[in-house]
């Protein structure tokens, strides 16, 4: 059975089969509003069933906000207009369910969910690459190469689909023949952006696209900042590409931060205003972060092999021993010399001088002539 087929029947099962835990989950997820400041406090800790009780005898009360969305809920249309989407709900102790949105103070009630893959095991191996929306190329570039390499080493990149770095991690992650995870701040019989219809079909056919809003949701300013807190708690770690300093990335990063995930952050120009959140970021103690070893060393726990220290290629006269180096050293530029006053500019006796030159000439960097020596042009490092 295809991935498709089973998501297919397990919506079936559960609109057969909606538990009175399971139904409340989702009435809540209807009509409460993620993060509502007067509302979420006064249902935090309490079982759904409670909650949505809560919430109907509150109306006229704390939960005023929420009658028309109540008046107007119809649960079946909603399940009938999920499953001709191809759109399933997933509930927390499902296989699917992410646990580490368990990790938030406030907990979705449920997630809406549509693509072929599974989201539980996507995000098993995850890192949020995020950024400004109005990326330079220079950042899009380190996006696109980031996700790429990334998810050639199994790690699933998510992202929340928008204009500049979040297009550019989902188009790298394609391109590498890999699945990604993007997380919308609206419901998912919508396309936002809209001219990210082409981009949002590409990963529903091989990853998954997540909301925590029911369909008929509009894409709403608060709902992005709600919306960045499962990005920062779906994944292992969180890595700021580019990003200005009210850029909503440093939001996702606050999260993850505060979720006890690590932080990256990528160095831009530092006369760039689109970089001057990242460099904030690395400034408060943020990891800085140039490829995608390092972000697998930031990871942590999954990888055991760390990023390889960074440095310039060895050359010959990195490999030459201390004498040959210090011989070398006592060559005028231009000039032969004789063993005798390489002895004296070197500070070295006549037979380490000898076994210096000897050395140099078998690698090519230093070669008899006219009675004496002298430094063969063009030498590595010269």
């Amino acid at each position: 059975m295809s991935t498709e087929s089973g998501h297919r029947q397990s919506l079936d099962a559960e609109m057969r089969h909606l538990t009175a835990e399971r139904e409340a989950r989702l009435r809540l997820n209807i009509a409460v509003e993620p993060l509502d400041r007067v509302v979420t406090p006064k249902l935090v800790g309490l079982s759904a069933q409670d909650a949505w009780t809560t919430v109907q005898n509150g109306l006229g009360g704390p939960f005023e906000r929420c009658r028309a969305r109540i008046e107007q809920l119809e649960l079946d249309r909603l399940l009938d207009a999920a499953r001709c989407l191809r759109m399933r709900p997933i509930f927390p102790g499902d296989d699917e369910w992410p646990t580490g949105l368990d990790d938030l103070a406030v907990p979705p009630w449920c997630l809406w969910a549509r693509g072929h893959g599974r989201l539980d095991q996507l995000v098993a191996r995850s890192v949020a690459i995020v950024g400004s929306r109005a990326a330079t190329p220079y950042g899009s570039t380190l996006a696109r190469t980031l996700a790429a390499e990334l998810s050639s080493n199994g790690v699933t990149v998510v992202s929340g689909a928008a204009f500049g770095i979040d297009a550019a991690a989902h188009e790298g992650a394609l391109g590498s023949g890999s699945a990604t995870v993007a997380a919308l701040a609206c419901g998912l019989d919508r396309a936002y952006p809209a001219a990210h219809r082409d981009l949002l079909d590409r990963i529903r056919d091989d990853g998954v696209l997540v909301s925590e809003y029911p369909p008929g949701q509009t894409p709403m300013k608060y709902r992005f900042l709600a919306r960045n807190r499962l990005i920062a708690a779906l994944t292992g770690g969180t890595v700021v590409v580019e990003a200005g300093l009210r850029s909503g990335s440093l939001n996702t990063a606050s999260y993850a931060n505060d979720l006890g995930r690590p932080v990256g952050a990528m160095p831009g120009p530092v006369t760039s205003a689109t970089s001057a959140g990242s460099h904030e970021l690395i400034r408060q103690g943020a990891h800085l972060v140039c490829d995608a070893s390092e972000v697998i060393e930031l990871l942590g726990p999954f990888e055991a092999c760390a990023a390889p220290d960074r440095r310039e290629p060895d050359t010959l006269l990195d490999l030459v021993s201390e004498v040959a180096a210090r011989t070398r050293d006592a060559f005028p530029a231009t000039r032969t010399v004789n063993v005798d006053q390489l002895v004296a500019r070197a500070g070295l006796a006549v037979a380490e001088v000898l076994a210096g030159l000897g050395e140099l000439n078998a690698l090519g960097l230093a070669e008899q002539r006219n009675g004496g020596w002298r430094l063969v042009r063009g030498e590595p490092g010269g």
